[in-house]
């Protein structure tokens, strides 16, 4: 029913993290494969996907994406980070969403990402989470960590990922539009110690990439702004 495509690159205990999670979707017969996009890693990341059964495609960026899509055996594909982990009994929610999608003949215009999850207590992990609703509702922009569900006809139809320098699931997500988005209540999971830091340069940089694409400038001028 469902691909999940991962692109990794030094991701060993986050990977094994994220698919662990997948275990229930995969009994269920939700998840039917999981493909790993790896991008050389030289840690346990190809052990861990070989263990978990996975497909490894060799590649980076939105070229390996976009091949892993092609390569993909099922109707509908997952995006997934390797820091991600979805909380448990997302299947549900996301069963209904794909019965609505299909009952009303929007699945090949219908894509849906999770809401970020953060595991730390306190007000900054709190404000990390709503802010990260506020730019998927408002900028059809969500962090790569949040994932991306989509019909691979609809993907197809979009473009898929493109080689950018950076943001290539913020791409993605600004061709898919804020109507046809819908933000899901479960949640992804991520930790802080799992992304990189982001110091105050490295986020005027980020916020400088997004603009490229709410400002719908060309894509390419995000390479003078990306870290």
């Amino acid at each position: 029913m469902i691909t999940t495509i991962i692109p990794t690159l030094d991701d060993e205990a986050g990977l094994a993290m994220t698919l662990a999670a997948l275990v229930p979707a995969v009994t269920e017969g939700i998840i039917s494969e999981a493909i790993v996009v790896d991008a050389g890693s030289k840690d346990g990341t190809l052990v861990v996907a070989d263990v978990a059964g996975c497909t490894v495609v060799r590649g980076a960026g939105g070229d390996g994406l976009r091949h892993a899509a092609e390569l993909a055996r099922s109707e509908w594909l997952l995006f997934l980070a390797p820091s991600s982990v979805l909380e448990a009994n997302w299947q549900g929610e996301v069963l209904a969403f794909l019965d609505q999608a299909l009952m009303s003949g929007r699945g090949r215009e219908s894509a849906a990402a999770f809401r970020l999850g953060r595991v730390e207590a306190g007000f900054r992990a709190r404000r990390a989470e709503w802010l990260a609703r506020l730019r998927s509702r408002l900028f059809a922009a969500p962090y790569g960590d949040q994932g991306l569900l989509l019909s691979r006809a609809f993907y197809r139809s979009v473009g898929g990922h493109r080689a950018l320098p950076a943001m290539e699931s913020v791409d993605l997500s600004r061709r898919i539009g804020r109507r046809r988005l819908t933000l899901l209540h479960s949640r992804a999971f991520v930790r802080s110690s799992s992304r990189k830091a982001v110091g105050f340069g490295a986020a005027i940089r980020n916020a400088a990439c997004l603009a490229v694409f709410v400002l719908r400038l060309p894509p390419r001028l995000i390479g003078r702004f990306a870290a």
